[in-house]
């Protein structure tokens, strides 16, 4: 079920970006001659009017075919009024916009929905649910109240690190016992009650574990208070993300970190798996603004190549050379090969064994 609401998360984004392109582009009168659902070859299509609806068998994304996008393509006279070049700067603008704006959208309604119906999620110092077969398997149990480890009470993020502190005699192997035992004491029906848990190693997080997870609390917003906390988090979200791509230019680490479709999916699928639904919005949420950032980088074959050559021929008075177009656009396919293939590379490597870190 987990793979099939994955799948059904990412084609609801493409669709959704699609469609905004081809809402505008109807809008603003031009024609579309065909709008698909993944890329070719076609596997399924209908007709409605003069636009060919269609699914293709490359599940990598989405296209829209408006008349007249290359300057050179040979148009029907009755049509050619109605190609992409032959409109005005501001409709190209509103109608390549209109992809990243509806992704854009799409992040604030999920953020603004899960604030608003579900809250601020805050983790407390509760067991929620504890993993079968792990050191905490019959000792911990769901409503116990963490006081303390190790002899020092701390929140979450403190007693992770203090199990993490408990190291496997010799080298760290995936499963591997702590030499010693965590001192752990909860509050259990009112009483204190001290366990003594060995932890284990796990490979994929890099530190020894107890295999648990804390609850998750939420208090609702007011929908203006949501808004704001939607906007927030939205700004964060891209600044962390034009910022990281900065980054792969001179930080190993940083290329080590990007993931691509691949891994995007699968970390979307383990986190419904493990998670839930809240969680899975969230990582939705901003993979759809990750989505709409990188489309509106200036350069083609992005949206954002697109509006900055409408932008220039609106500045320049007249239309931009298309050979112009095509000699910038080199850095541009550059740029998404780049990314596609650090992003597949590491994908290939986390599913060969180093995972994606979603526990």
């Amino acid at each position: 079920m987990s793979y099939f609401l994955a799948f059904a998360g990412f084609a609801a984004l493409i669709i959704l970006h699609e469609f905004g392109h081809f809402a505008a582009a109807k809008a603003v009168g031009m024609r579309v001659e065909r709008f698909a659902l993944f890329f070719p070859p076609l596997i399924a299509t209908f007709r409605r009017g003069e636009t060919e609806y269609g699914i293709g068998a490359i599940p990598l994304g989405g296209y829209v075919r408006i008349t007249g996008m290359n300057p050179s393509e040979e148009i029907d006279p009755e049509v050619a009024h109605r190609a992409y070049y032959r409109q005005s700067p501001w409709k190209r603008i509103v109608v390549i916009a209109a992809g990243p704006a509806m992704n854009v959208l799409v992040a604030f309604l999920i953020l603004w929905a899960l604030f608003a119906f579900k809250g601020v999620q805050e983790v407390s110092n509760t067991v929620e649910r504890v993993s079968p077969g792990t050191p905490a398997a019959g000792q911990l149990l769901p409503g116990d109240r963490l006081i303390s480890v190790d002899g020092s009470r701390t929140d979450p993020a403190g007693f992770a690190a203090a199990v993490a502190k408990h190291r496997c005699p010799g080298r760290q192997t995936q499963g591997c016992r702590a030499a010693e035992p965590a001192k752990v004491v909860v509050e259990r029906n009112g009483a204190l009650k001290t366990l003594l848990l060995t932890p284990r190693y796990d490979a994929a997080n890099k530190r020894a574990r107890l295999g648990f997870q804390f609850a998750i609390h939420g208090d609702r917003q007011a929908p203006i208070e949501a808004a704001s906390s939607s906007v927030s988090g939205m700004w964060r979200v891209t600044k962390a993300t034009v910022s990281a791509i900065g980054r792969i230019f001179v930080s190993a680490k940083a290329r080590n970190e990007v993931s691509g479709v691949v891994g995007s999916y699968e970390t979307t699928r383990q986190t419904i798996s493990t998670f839930g639904f809240v969680d899975a919005m969230n990582i939705l949420a901003i993979i759809s603004l990750s989505l709409a950032i990188v489309n509106l980088f200036p350069f083609l074959p992005l949206d954002g190549g697109h509006i900055f050559w409408a932008l220039a021929e609106k500045v320049r008075g007249r239309a931009i050379p298309f050979h112009w177009m095509e000699r910038a656009s080199v850095i541009g396919f550059m740029l998404v090969i780049f990314l596609f293939a650090i992003g597949l590379s590491n994908d290939i490597g986390r599913l060969r064994g180093e995972g994606f870190g979603v526990r």
